[in-house]
């Protein structure tokens, strides 16, 4: 198992910048696939973007791409989140997830199963 915590979030105005990182326990961080994914209240968790193991190829959302960027440290086993020009439909609770399930699409919750606790970025108009 996989234990995760977010860090990073604020409140920020709009077209301010903000970094995220995800601290993964454990010695296999490196052997995952990781995803971000954020939830806005009253709506799904949705996907923002995702890295594979050695941080070579990167996935992201339509809504964030261009101005997001995810990376990771596998010597830290930590994930970030790069977030600019944030504007505020960015505004949710983000987490990052391990994806444990590569039957399912990445860009899917079904393909993650342990989460973290979140972090919440609000951005301000």
């Amino acid at each position: 198992q996989v234990q995760l915590v977010e860090s990073g979030g604020g409140l920020v105005q709009t077209g301010g910048s903000l970094r995220l990182s995800c601290a993964a326990s454990g010695r296999t961080f490196s052997s995952y696939f990781m995803g971000w994914f954020r939830q806005a209240p009253g709506k799904a968790r949705e996907f923002v973007g995702a890295i594979t193991q050695n941080g070579g190829s990167t996935y992201y959302a339509d809504s964030v791409k261009g101005r997001f960027t995810i990376s990771r440290d596998n010597a830290k086993n930590t994930l970030y989140l790069q977030m600019n020009s944030l504007k505020p439909e960015d505004t949710a609770v983000y987490f990052c997830a391990p994806r444990t399930n590569v039957y399912a699409p990445y860009y899917q919750t079904g393909a993650y199963r342990y989460w973290g606790q979140g972090t919440q970025v609000t951005v301000s108009s």
